[in-house]
């Protein structure tokens, strides 16, 4: 149930018979677009419930007399405070599914396993992409925990416990299609990297509840938001250590690569396009005279143009001349496509033999690519339209510390030697950075 709210002008009828009498009521929010109302008479108070819809129309409901007069019998003589409230929310609710279209009200306990189907289910009948990944998060994740919880008695507390699991739970690792329960990975938490890995997890994870919690509360399956408002996410555990590969790594990796993969290794270095998109683009989607690949078919869901350099130009020259236009750019040997799952072992077998470790993956050459932009100064704006990010938060939180610094630069200028530190011999080997 939702806590019961406090205001010290409507608790007491000795606090509203203060109040002037009026005909507009004396509101008090209890959510968002949710308000309930009292009006003051010359022989007693009326509560009044007020819903704001989502093109922001107003609908009332008339709840009831206020116990101004008489003691509160919760249904003949008036109403408390707290107890208009309860009558105000089932108002909300009720109103709110006729609003959505729904005949009848929801029967049976709805639960939180059914917001979240409910939730991924609409995601999925507008094209998401991204709701099939989700739904297998919240199966192992939050279902277990939470799904048969209703959604009316949930509360703030029970969520951040779960969140708190979450973050230290053994990490799921890929097993068998016959493999009978999933098997975890041992949570290191001395590991400073693997704390934050899992709080971001924790946290994505928090992002699936909420939507699904959010899109009940929208339907009008649930009468308040407050319980999971209140739940906040872990701070700092989104800033990824971005691993990326110096010029000698990529030129051994791509030499280490047989002939056919060494392609989609130059095209992701070329471009910053992830693996599904450079599998599916077809001749025609390379435009000469422009320097340019299109990208048709993105994770954002948008196209988008990638401009290419002198080399990324002449790579897709030499891998497109006398091809068809609908014919796949990058493609296998045999003249197969690259299916989902075929990039990761050729590229961990070049990278033992190119002897780069821990072993590149196709986002680490993306983030080469990225990494390489942003170090030569170019816009994040411009990196952003490249590797196809809706806007710049993404491509900032990723790079924008590569990028040239007046700070940087102007500590580095300034700073006298201090005389304090031994001049050694020892020479470094270049190493990735991180």
């Amino acid at each position: 149930m939702p806590r019961t709210a406090r205001n010290t002008k409507l608790d007491s009828r000795s606090a509203r018979s203060r109040l002037p009498e009026r005909r507009e009521p004396h509101w008090h929010v209890l959510s968002k677009g949710c308000a309930l109302g009292y009006r003051r008479g010359s022989n007693g108070g009326t509560w009044i419930a007020r819903l704001r819809d989502e093109v922001g129309k107003q609908h009332y409901e008339a709840l009831g007399a206020a116990d101004d007069v008489l003691d509160a019998d919760n249904n003949l003589q008036g109403f408390t405070f707290a107890q208009a409230q309860e009558h105000a929310r089932t108002w909300f609710a009720s109103k709110a599914r006729e609003l959505a279209g729904h005949a009848e009200p929801q029967t049976g306990p709805y639960t939180v396993k059914t917001a979240i189907s409910d939730y991924l289910d609409a995601r999925e009948r507008k094209g998401s992409k991204g709701a099939r990944k989700d739904r297998y998060a919240a199966d192992s994740r939050i279902t277990p925990t939470l799904g048969d919880i209703e959604v009316s008695k949930l509360t703030a507390r029970r969520i951040q416990g779960w969140l708190q699991q979450v973050a230290v739970a053994p990490k799921f690792v890929r097993t068998g299609k016959r493999a009978g329960k999933q098997a975890t990975a041992d949570f290191d938490a001395s590991d400073g990297e693997e704390v934050r890995a899992r709080r971001s997890t924790a946290n994505r994870l928090l992002t699936v509840l909420k939507a699904a919690l959010n899109y009940a509360f929208h339907e009008g399956k649930v009468a308040s938001d407050d319980p999971w408002r209140k739940v906040k996410p872990f701070r700092e555990a989104d800033s990824a250590v971005i691993q990326y590969l110096n010029a000698d790594e990529c030129r051994r990796i791509v030499n280490a690569s047989p002939a056919d993969f060494r392609a989609l290794v130059q095209g992701a270095l070329a471009t910053g396009c992830r693996y599904g998109e450079l599998c599916r683009m077809v001749v025609a989607d390379f435009n000469v005279e422009a320097s340019t690949v299109s990208v048709r078919l993105s994770k954002a869901g948008k196209p988008r143009h990638v401009a290419l350099a002198d080399e990324g130009r002449a790579l897709f020259i030499s891998l497109t001349a006398g091809r068809g236009g609908l014919e796949l750019i990058f493609r296998r040997a045999d003249g197969g496509a690259w299916g989902p799952s075929h990039q990761q072992r050729p590229l961990s077998e070049a990278s033992k033999i190119a002897k780069v470790e821990p072993p590149a993956t196709f986002h680490i050459l993306r983030h080469t690519y990225g990494s390489s932009l942003a170090m030569k100064g170019v816009p994040m704006v411009v990196i952003a339209a490249q590797l196809g990010h809706a806007d710049t938060r993404m491509t900032e939180k990723h790079y924008a510390h590569l990028a040239p610094s007046y700070v940087a630069d102007t500590i580095r200028a300034n700073l006298p030697p201090l005389g304090a530190f031994e001049q050694g011999n020892v020479v470094g080997i270049e190493r990735k950075r991180t």
